[in-house]
């Protein structure tokens, strides 16, 4: 493959010799130097070399005009996500269809140290698609093919593009299904750069544990493959799940093999409501450990359900409330839901759609009951038993504050949201949101927990994963540095 990308074989040092080829002196000594090196400091950039136009340098190896593309509306479509941060155009938007073309997109990027941002379907939440050193915005949305669906191996290799609903689409037709749903109908190539997992975690975890192989780019134009399609090996370093959750900063997801399953022939909607959250978690805490098969497992607080009775006009209770999915029958989670206010069940799709609703029209019912206000979304992760000491912490912060905000959890794997709504023309909300994320954080990190369970690091938790890996951050410098010599690849995502 790294012949078609163009690009010549590096001839192996040997071990015998002191390697001063850009790999060994990326890397330097072991664990680093804690400071970057200049080539890890690339915000400012050079979108032209002297005798080099970029828009037609990059017509030369995508020769058509409507994937190359400058114009106002698609620059803007492409300088965002559905964050609060600052939007920011990219100086020219890229559409490539196959792995070849990506990485000669690369390459060019590379020879003149152009920034390139992947672009999936833009549903990130940390930032992470926003170029914020301008440069190209690679869009995989073309590259969105089912390359083949293997039942009898339960897997399948997907283009990157492709959305997990276009996988289930496909899937179904063989009575299979892929499990990781972020809610969103993200791209599964961002999926991957994100290590994207939802509703569905308790039982089937996120995208490490459910993506075989890797088809990547890398930053100079080689194309290289990590993973196979057996259930699992033991064959060196596991660069697949190294490069799942790169968000984008390692290299650029051409394809990718994933894990399918088995769609259960029944499936039970639960919603029960505890006359406290702490109530909730315990049951929450009770399932999982007791190894019922709930296949999701969420809790919605008390003044969150408020806002989706206003909306809505239902009236269901006002309290803490878990929304349960499980496997055949409900019988174990009816026994252990007995301190329940109200318990509900059903298996017809129709009302267990219902059932769900209130879950799903949380983020609607938030918008409706504050127009103008901008969305802010936060997510840590904490031990499973430290989950309702730190809801109500974080609700009690948020009422003392003054502040706006909705609470939602994956009980069954300790991971909560806060969603601000703030007003975009008063920024001391702004700074008391911010305030009071740090302190979320800090309380999380203390318990053994993380800065984010799913969200990412993004432009928005940098600090934050410092405070957590400060002492990995040379480490994961050096691996920046190995992979991305010039820096190209998001740059200001992750790290800085």
């Amino acid at each position: 493959m790294r012949e078609q990308a163009g690009n010549r074989k590096r001839r192996p040092c040997h071990p015998a010799q002191r390697c001063r080829c850009r790999f060994a002196r990326a890397v330097g000594p072991p664990f680093g130097d804690p400071t970057p090196g200049p080539v890890l400091a690339p915000l400012a950039r050079r979108v032209t070399s002297p005798g080099v136009d970029l828009r037609s340098a990059l017509l030369a190896i995508l020769p058509d005009e409507r994937r190359v593309v400058d114009g106002e509306s698609v620059l803007d479509q492409h300088g965002r996500d559905l964050s609060h941060h600052e939007p920011r155009r990219p100086d020219v938007v890229v559409f490539p269809e196959s792995t070849i073309e990506v990485a000669r997109v690369l390459a060019l990027a590379s020879a003149e140290r152009i920034p390139v941002v992947p672009f999936g379907a833009g549903t990130s939440l940390e930032g992470h698609v926003i170029p914020i050193a301008g440069g190209i915005s690679l869009s995989l949305a073309r590259m969105a093919r089912v390359v083949a669906v293997r039942p009898d191996e339960l897997n399948a290799t997907v283009q990157p593009g492709l959305t997990r609903l276009a996988l289930n689409t496909a899937a179904g037709d063989h009575g299979l299904f892929f499990p990781v749903d972020p809610g969103a109908d993200a791209s599964l190539g961002g999926m991957a750069a994100t290590n994207a997992s939802g509703t569905t975690t308790v039982r089937y975890g996120g995208m490490r544990r459910n993506v075989l192989a890797l088809e990547v780019a890398l930053a100079d134009g080689s194309v290289v493959r990590t993973g196979t399609r057996a259930a699992k090996s033991s064959a060196g370093y596991d660069l697949t799940s190294l490069l799942i959750g790169s968000e984008g900063t390692l290299g650029v997801i051409t394809e990718l093999t994933v894990r399918l399953y088995g769609i259960p022939e029944s499936i039970v909607a639960v919603r029960a409501a505890f006359a406290t959250v702490e109530d909730a978690c315990e049951v929450a805490a009770t399932l999982v450990a007791t190894g019922v098969a709930v296949s999701r497992l969420e809790l919605v607080d008390g003044p969150t359900l408020r806002a989706v009775n206003a909306y809505k006009g239902t009236a269901f209770p006002e309290t803490a409330t878990l929304f349960i999915e499980v496997e055949q029958t409900d019988d174990d989670v009816r026994e252990m839901c007995g301190t329940a206010l109200t318990y509900e069940s059903d298996s017809d799709p129709t009302r267990r759609a219902r059932l769900w609703e209130a879950r799903h029209h949380v983020l609607h019912a938030l918008l409706a009951s504050a127009p103008g206000r901008l969305h802010k979304s936060t997510d840590v992760c904490v031990p499973v038993p430290a989950l309702a000491e730190a809801i109500q912490r974080a609700r009690a912060a948020i009422e003392m504050r003054g502040l706006e905000a909705s609470i939602v959890a994956h009980a069954g794997d300790g991971n909560y949201h806060v969603l601000f709504m703030l007003d975009p023309a008063d920024p001391s909300e702004r700074e008391r949101a911010e305030a009071l994320n740090a302190e979320i954080v800090e309380w999380a990190l203390a318990r053994g927990g993380t800065c984010t369970g799913e969200h990412g690091i993004g432009m928005g938790k940098l600090g934050y994963l410092e405070r957590e890996h400060g002492d990995l951050l040379p480490l994961m410098r050096g691996i920046k540095a190995l992979l991305d010599p010039a820096g190209i690849l998001n740059p200001g995502k992750v790290f800085v």
